[in-house]
């Protein structure tokens, strides 16, 4: 394909030759092998967004987030009907929001922050009753602020860095510009002769000349993070969000009855309730230290995590905040955690399978991707587990716990904080210094693949990594190294793949090599979470594996062959794992 240069990993797959798309990193399909899902964040793309994309028709999902993307915003994504989700934020668009975006009747997530839009905001967009998720933020927009329609339940964080006039506005839809739906093209025009498959309308997003997205090879160096809750808010607001009444909680709860208790930990305990209309729930009630941090700390932190909205996060659903109670609502999983379903099987939910594990690691490590690169503010977790990776009805991986959680943005590469986390998960510059950065969730990540391979905790982990006197890390390189993986996984898995006389699969091998560049003792040396998703996608595991064995083996020959060994953490090898914090 042209317009974009050959060394891009994103589009390595991208065979225009090939009869359907389906097969193609970043894209998904669905039925009759139409294109529902472009998901090219933070692939540090650059160029213009072609208007030809319209003919996607079955899109539901465009996610463009975090790259170099320039020019306008095209009118006629106001041509795709299914779109649900349209993520624009961190490029260089400029010039107007379209109006025409207004015609997506069944658009639910907006994110259109941190551009250079300008111009006033269409008022067409009130009437997208679907609406949920809405980020103007961080751009050049004037003019009045819509409170009409579906604008009347978005808060001043969704506005927030632009020159408004502060105004409110009931103008409806026919008082601004018209919408109009762009003419549809020629089928005599240059992509007419591509259009009819499908591999070939998702190819058009990126077919030159009328768009040109190439590799962007200079990275950034490094991120840069803060402490959000450092900064002076003027105002909070809570308005996507329901405010539960202390008593519809004691009521969902049986007044938190004890059996209803599904979990506790280091903030507080989690209770199961079912609503008056029948929808279950899980409510954490805080502990009465965290009461403590005032409301405003409580309302900027819930307000914060609100906005972290992606298929593979727990979405916060309300909250419940009074003089003595601090609550947070989430959907109930049926399914439970990966922790539960890793050590409690029975004849209704037997033992997951490999591909339902691969599933697990692949969907856990796009919402941690998203928290760290792309939602704004980043957060970073600090405890990821298996007990905080929950399970829909389609074991879908569920990031959940946001209780850790640190609110971060771009000002600083780390922060010092109280060591917060499950002992087993957590690496050495954070368990002796403090320091937690994107990387400490990189870690427990990979702390979490050997538990998704071994079906046994961390901390268990740990303790079979000192029997031989090494750390976890350096325990399973030694097993991979002499071929005894067998040792580590799960005898649920050896049943599968029969390892006594096969051997363990090379898939099996590739997520342990995952695990380990995950778990390197040098946090700087550990991959981005992004490139995580990418090597689970079977891209790239070889060229990282090779690079750090070579460093490995240059090391090794300075200290005069003694191998480059981490270090034990002597000082909390004995205590009780839930010492620092539990299931949540």
């Amino acid at each position: 394909m042209g317009g974009f240069a050959a060394g891009n990993a994103a589009f390595q797959s991208w065979d225009v030759s090939m009869p359907t798309p389906c097969t193609w990193f970043h894209v998904t399909c669905g039925q009759g092998s139409q294109v529902t899902r472009l998901d090219l964040g933070n692939q540090s793309l650059y160029g213009e967004l072609k208007p030809d994309i319209w003919q996607l028709q079955a899109l539901q999902s465009l996610e463009l987030y975090g790259n170099n993307i320039s020019g306008k915003i095209p009118s006629e994504l106001g041509r795709l009907a299914s779109l649900q989700t349209l993520d624009l934020y961190l490029n260089k668009f400029t010039g107007e929001i379209p109006n025409e975006l207004g015609n997506l009747s069944k658009l639910s997530n907006l994110r259109l922050n941190n551009n250079s839009l300008s111009g006033p905001i269409p008022m067409t967009l009130t009437t997208i009753q679907n609406l949920e998720v809405l980020d103007l933020s961080h751009n050049n927009l004037s003019g009045i602020i819509p409170t009409s329609g579906s604008f009347s339940r978005f808060t001043p964080i969704s506005f927030t860095d632009n020159p408004f006039t502060f105004k409110n506005s009931s103008d409806s839809p026919s008082n601004n510009s018209a919408t109009t739906a762009p003419s549809a093209r020629s089928s005599a025009s240059n992509i007419g002769a591509i259009a009819g498959g499908a591999a070939a309308g998702a190819a058009m997003l990126f077919a030159a000349p009328i768009v040109v997205f190439a590799w962007w090879w200079r990275r950034k160096p490094h991120d840069q993070f803060f402490d959000l809750l450092d900064e002076e808010t003027p105002e909070i607001h809570l308005g996507q969000l329901r405010r539960f009444t202390l008593r519809e909680l004691q009521v969902a709860t049986d007044n938190f009855s004890p059996n209803n208790l599904l979990g506790r930990g280091g903030f507080g305990k989690v209770y199961k309730g079912r609503l008056l209309d029948g929808s279950l729930i899980a409510i954490k009630r805080l502990n009465e230290d965290r009461i403590g941090t005032g409301e405003r700390q409580f309302l900027m932190e819930v307000e914060i995590i609100s906005m972290a909205v992606h298929q593979n996060l727990l979405r916060l659903q309300g909250y419940c905040m009074t003089p003595t109670e601090r609550l947070l609502v989430y959907p109930y999983m049926e399914n439970k955690s990966l922790e539960t379903r890793l050590r409690e099987c029975s004849d209704s939910q037997p033992p997951l399978d490999w591909p339902t594990r691969r599933k697990i690691a692949l969907g856990s490590a796009r919402g941690l991707s998203y928290l760290h690169e792309g939602c704004y503010p980043k957060i970073i977790h600090r405890d990821v587990k298996a007990a905080n990776i929950l399970l829909d009805e389609k074991l879908e991986a569920v990031v959940g716990d946001f209780g850790l959680a640190r609110i971060m943005d771009y000002k600083v590469s780390h922060v010092v904080t109280g060591v917060m986390g499950t002992l087993g998960h957590i690496p050495m510059e954070y368990l002796t210094a403090g320091r937690t950065s994107d990387k400490t969730d990189v870690f427990g990540y990979g702390i979490m693949l050997f538990e998704l391979i071994s079906g046994r905790r961390g901390f268990d982990l740990v303790g079979l990594a000192n029997e031989e006197n090494a750390r976890v890390h350096d325990w399973v390189k030694k097993l991979l190294e002499e071929d005894r993986l067998e040792v580590l996984i799960d005898p649920n898995l050896k049943e599968i793949y029969d390892g006594g006389e096969q051997g363990v699969p090379e898939e099996v091998r590739l997520l342990v090599q995952i695990a380990l560049l995950c778990t390197q003792e040098s946090a700087p040396n550990r991959p981005r979470m992004s490139t995580v998703v990418t090597m689970l996608e079977d891209d790239g595991i070889a060229e990282h594996w090779d690079a750090w064995q070579r460093k490995t083996m240059v090391q090794a020959s300075l200290q005069g062959g003694q191998g480059v060994s981490e270090a034990r953490n002597d000082s909390v090898a004995n205590l009780p794992p839930d010492t620092l914090s539990g299931p949540r």
